[in-house]
């Protein structure tokens, strides 16, 4: 590997979500962080130098995207998911979640049904709360040792809906959606007209023997589909805060700049234009390295579960830094839970209970940094179990 992805870089007092709001999250600043989803590696070279040649200039005003961006976009695209896009299909937006909400305005009335695929991501809930639109619920189901779509439920969901947030891969479970899954979901939305959102922000972080498939690759002209790609999961560049939006569609296109164009919202910023097309550019030998270390932290997390943690379960991800920990055989409420890993293992992770209810037991760890951090986690969470084990 040319990166090293065992580089200690201290992110305290950096105004990292991740670690100075420790104290606000967990209530205390004792706990190893790996709960929100960015990570502890440096981004590409080829991105930081970038921004440091920008920053060179000493105007930060005002800026256009430059049909480069949109170019980057393009090729990428094409080359690594052989999906060939239209430079006018590209809607360029400040993040996926402000996306979601935007699409919810413009493709949903008040009162009219949003599908969700829950344990996922709490944004998509919200996407519907708080913009006046129903939650509809279409809970993932266990079978055959993963998890999977409950399609009959799901098209009975799509008879009282105007569109389906897909989260793809997803967002805790790390699914990674095979075609044949994702045909049965369109064929589903063309019998309902459903506007699907494909929330694919994970896109590139699929393990081997796991490629991802673009629904937008497998659908016809009449589907309505759009699809929020970005370099901020990628490439760990998420504070820059620019996503693209592909919609194919022009009637779709101009409903989403209107609810952009009503909320005034401007994605444009220098840095975040050089980071972004920088990253797409010249990040892609450090994307493959990146993968390499990501699955040997996962064999890590897996072989140390299953030899001294066997009370939590886990399924390999496909794909993503994000693994699903089934802590049901701790016998917790989710507040004990919470309040365990917190004060008794001092790992902060992501409850499952804020997944929806069928993440309730359920812990979310973030491996998206150095080896020995992992290592020191799953020792931390071992003897507090075996503890907790003694006390019983």
């Amino acid at each position: 590997m040319t990166t090293d992805f065992d580089q200690e870089i201290e992110r305290r007092n950096t105004q990292s979500v991740k670690f100075d709001a420790l104290q606000a999250v967990f209530g205390s600043e004792d706990v190893l962080p790996m709960w929100v989803a960015d990570t502890d590696f440096a981004a590409p070279q080829a991105v930081t130098e970038a921004l440091i040649d920008r920053a060179r200039h000493p105007l930060y005003g005002y800026s256009l995207f430059p049909e480069s961006l949109f170019q980057a976009v393009i090729d990428w695209f094409a080359q690594r998911h052989s999906w060939q896009i239209e430079r006018e299909w590209i809607v360029l937006a400040p993040g996926v979640v402000p996306s979601l909400h935007a699409v919810a305005m413009a493709f949903a009335e008040e009162g009219e049904g949003i599908i969700v695929q829950p344990p996922v991501y709490p944004p998509f809930f919200s996407a519907a709360s708080k913009t006046g639109r129903r939650l509809v619920a279409n809970p993932l189901v266990r079978r055959d040792g993963e998890y999977q779509m409950d399609l009959e439920h799901l098209d009975r969901c799509a008879s009282d809906a105007r569109i389906l947030a897909l989260c793809s891969p997803h967002n805790p479970v790390g699914r990674v959606w095979r075609a044949e899954e994702l045909e049965a979901v369109l064929a589903i939305a063309r019998r309902h007209s459903l506007v699907i959102l494909s929330d694919d922000i994970h896109c590139d972080l699929t393990f081997a023997g796991h490629p991802h498939t673009m629904l937008a690759n497998l659908a016809s002209e009449e589907d309505q589909i759009i699809t929020a790609v970005a370099p901020s999961k990628t490439f760990n560049i998420a504070g820059m805060g620019l996503s693209a939006l592909v919609v194919p569609n022009p009637v779709h296109r101009r409903a989403l700049k209107q609810v952009f164009d009503a909320v005034h919202m401007e994605p444009t910023n220098p840095f975040s234009i050089t980071a972004f097309e920088a990253a797409y550019r010249q990040g892609e030998q450090w994307l493959d390295e990146l993968l390499i270390y990501l699955w040997g932290n996962v064999q890590l997390v897996d072989r140390y579960l299953r030899e001294h943690i066997p009370q939590i379960r886990m399924d390999r991800p496909e794909g993503t830094y994000l693994l699903w920990l089934d802590c049901t055989r701790l016998g917790m409420s989710d507040a004990e839970l919470k309040a365990f890993f917190i004060r008794e293992a001092r790992v902060g992770m992501n409850p499952g209970a804020s997944f929806g209810e069928q993440g309730n037991g359920y812990m979310r760890l973030n491996i998206g940094t150095r080896r020995a951090v992992v290592q020191e986690a799953l020792e931390r969470i071992a003897r507090a179990v075996k503890r907790l084990k003694s006390a019983r």
